[in-house]
């Protein structure tokens, strides 16, 4: 056997933890006791200490560090370092004062590795007595050390220490910079972010892709589309206009400030993608409400062979619950179960507001309970689902729950949002009123406009419309798009035509531009029978080339979205559809229906006035999912805009007539037809 010298033996135990291999480094332990002295030389008990702390087995680090009687403070630091990098950071700061009550003095490695442990575990006063005893040992003037109790004060929310620490600093490098600019950004100061880097670039400061990707994030949390259009040109003029990290920044800045096409062409130019080029852009779509391009790009990852990670599969989950693709997000609920990331806190989460969004809130439940975490953004995406169900009873057992008269996290603004949707939904004036009182008094959550709109659309549902203009003549803030949008729902459901005008006309005032605005407020005075003024707007309309968006209803039969207008007639099975709807129309009238031609002035489906209520996009769809979909499967329609009246009565007879279930999303709930009932009984 050839007898390996003790620097041979060292280089063997970096080249094991280089490759990470525990069997080579074992190995190489192996031979060190059989034919070296015991206890070994100390650089290489300190080589075998770094090696297991580095390969995350801390246990065999500790007894080698223990058997060490010659241990130094490169043996202790190799210790503490691997513990860190491992996130075992309560027993790196253990092993920390372990060495401290030997008598060893850290150096300039030590100190970052355990301001990293406090940053972590969020401890300030531990923080504040490392930082003194840098002080005391004269390590705090190093570049490293400085720069990583900076990182620590600001990880903790010491913000003035944080401050005066990077103003004493007198040799601040890039990575003090970088650490000024990201945690300004994680703090939601992106102002002072984009004033550290414009001072690092006044001073000569050369950024690299973390200082770019820093300030694009800073641009993004402000919004501030020019400044990080600027910052493209410099990424260019640097030299990182290959780098992917940056890219996938600016992917992710121009999604966020609404220029998904500038983010589709800089995924498109890139050369290499990796695993977050693929997320930022499928988030991107989701944020810009293009969750069939967000589904499509998923399942091109699938094909391309992509890394599944948590963020991706929770990115397209919520793609999925926007546009209620059950089926999809069924499937991709199975990958995230072969790819063990089901039970994670985002996936998790995102299966409970997927499910509840697309109407199945038996599995919405399921995908809560099994979950081992739960955190906020779970609890509001069932009682989310709650709501959109109308389940109003659920959704306040739910919230009694949550803190302070429960033992979960305490509610927060969007808790509020849904359980104010719940109680609109389901008619429950006095409940909602209750909730809405107590948001400030109790929680201490000054209302916005998201909770004065739940409140007046919750009044006008249930016929308090006169009371509903009151609330909003009372309110502390500018009633919003939303709270008068609410109103003029309510004056139309309930044959208020003057104050519906009123509130169309406010609509009108604060988006003139808004086709939907327009429309809105010529059907209303329509209504009224004030049709000149109804066809003056209709004629501003086209004077300014403001066009109406078409309405659409989607359908899907064997993985395949059909899509339907009113009185769209190009499907290649149109044919069957027209036959099943004059079955359908011959048997409700000769039950009683009669439809609701009034109905058509509204618009209500953006089509244009002579649209024909019987042909309605929905009715359409609906004539479809009978002839394509075998008996028994419910059928499930998506629609952009709110069902019309008459297409919820006609719902209502075929569910009881055919005995098939049918589920509408449109643009406010769902309703569940089944048995002549709707689920919303009636509060649409």
């Amino acid at each position: 056997m050839t007898l390996l010298t003790a620097d041979a033996l060292g280089l063997l135990l970096k080249n094991a933890i280089s490759t990470s291999s525990m069997r080579l480094g074992r190995v190489v332990h192996a031979r060190i006791v059989k034919t070296l002295d015991s206890p070994p030389p100390p650089f290489l008990a300190n080589y075998l200490i770094n090696m297991y702390s580095k390969l995350d087995h801390p246990e065999s680090a500790r007894l080698v560090l223990r058997l060490t009687p010659a241990r130094n403070v490169v043996s202790w630091t190799s210790l503490v370092s691997g513990l860190a990098q491992n996130g075992h950071f309560s027993t790196a700061l253990f092993e920390f004062f372990e060495m401290r009550r030997e008598g060893v003095v850290p150096n300039d490695f030590t100190f970052p590795c355990a301001f990293k442990a406090v940053a972590s575990l969020r401890l300030p006063v531990t923080g504040k007595q490392i930082h003194a005893l840098a002080v005391k040992c004269g390590r705090i003037l190093d570049v490293f050390v400085g720069c990583s109790a900076f990182d620590m004060y600001c990880k903790t929310r010491l913000r003035d220490d944080a401050r005066k620490l990077f103003d004493e600093i007198p040799e601040r490098n890039l990575e003090t910079w970088n650490a000024y600019i990201s945690n300004s950004v994680t703090d939601g100061r992106p102002r002072e972010a984009i004033e550290a880097f414009i001072e690092f670039r006044r001073i000569g400061g050369q950024p690299n892709s973390i200082t770019f990707c820093g300030f694009l994030n800073a641009c993004s949390d402000g919004l501030l589309l020019h400044l990080g259009m600027q910052m493209h040109g410099l990424v260019f003029r640097s030299g990182f206009d290959t780098d992917v990290s940056v890219y996938n920044g600016l992917i992710d800045f121009y999604g966020k400030c609404k220029q998904i096409r500038s983010s589709e062409i800089i995924f498109a130019e890139m050369e290499t993608k990796n695993a977050v080029s693929w997320c930022s852009l499928v988030a991107a779509y989701v944020q810009n409400h293009e969750d069939e391009k967000a589904s499509v790009l998923y399942l091109r990852s699938r094909k391309e062979i992509v890394e599944t990670s948590d963020f991706m599969i929770s990115s397209v989950l919520s793609a999925c619950a926007g546009m209620a693709g059950l089926e999809l997000g069924r499937s991709i609920h199975a990958h995230a179960v072969k790819a063990c990331v089901e039970r994670t806190i985002f996936v998790g989460s995102a299966l409970v507001d997927m499910y509840g969004k697309c109407g199945c809130i038996e599995d919405s439940e399921q995908a809560f309970d099994e979950m081992p975490e739960k955190n906020l953004v779970t609890l509001n995406s069932l009682i989310g689902g709650y709501a959109h169900q109308g389940q109003v009873d659920m959704a306040l057992a739910l919230f009694e729950e949550m803190a302070p008269c429960g033992c979960g996290p305490s509610p927060n603004y969007m808790t509020f949002v849904s359980l104010l949707s719940a109680c609109s939904r389901a008619g429950a004036v006095e409940n909602g009123m209750k909730i809405f009182d107590s948001m400030k008094s109790t929680y201490g959550i000054e209302p916005g406009a998201e909770h004065y709109s739940c409140i007046v659309d919750m009044l006008g549902r249930a016929g308090m419309v006169e009371r509903a203009y009151e609330f909003i003549k009372k309110m502390p803030i500018q009633p919003t798009i939303s709270v008068w949008g609410a109103l003029q729902n309510a004056c139309r459901m309930h044959g208020k035509p003057q104050l519906g005008i009123l509130a169309a006309e406010s609509l009108f005032k604060l988006d003139p531009k808004d086709s939907g605005n327009h429309v809105l407020l010529s059907n209303t005075f329509a209504a009224a029978g004030r049709w000149a003024e109804a066809n003056i707007v209709r004629e501003e309309m086209k004077g300014v080339g403001i066009k109406k968006g078409a309405g659409y209803s989607w359908i899907t039969v064997k993985n395949q979205v059909h899509a339907f207008q009113a009185k769209d007639r190009s499907h290649k099975m149109n044919k069957e559809i027209q036959t099943m709807l004059t079955k359908l129309r011959n048997g409700m009238e000769a039950a009683g229906y009669k439809p609701d031609l009034k109905l058509s002035l509204y618009d209500l489906e953006e089509e244009e006035k002579a649209a024909e209520v019987s042909h309605h996009s929905e009715k359409l769809a609906l004539a479809f999912g009978l002839v394509a979909l075998p008996l028994g499967v419910p059928i499930r329609i998506t629609k952009n805009l709110r069902i019309c009246g008459d297409c919820h009565s006609f719902f209502k007879f075929v569910s009881g007539s055919v005995n098939r279930e049918i589920i509408v999303r449109d643009n406010n709930r769902f309703h569940r037809f089944k048995d002549g009932i709707c689920s919303c009984k009636d509060y649409w």
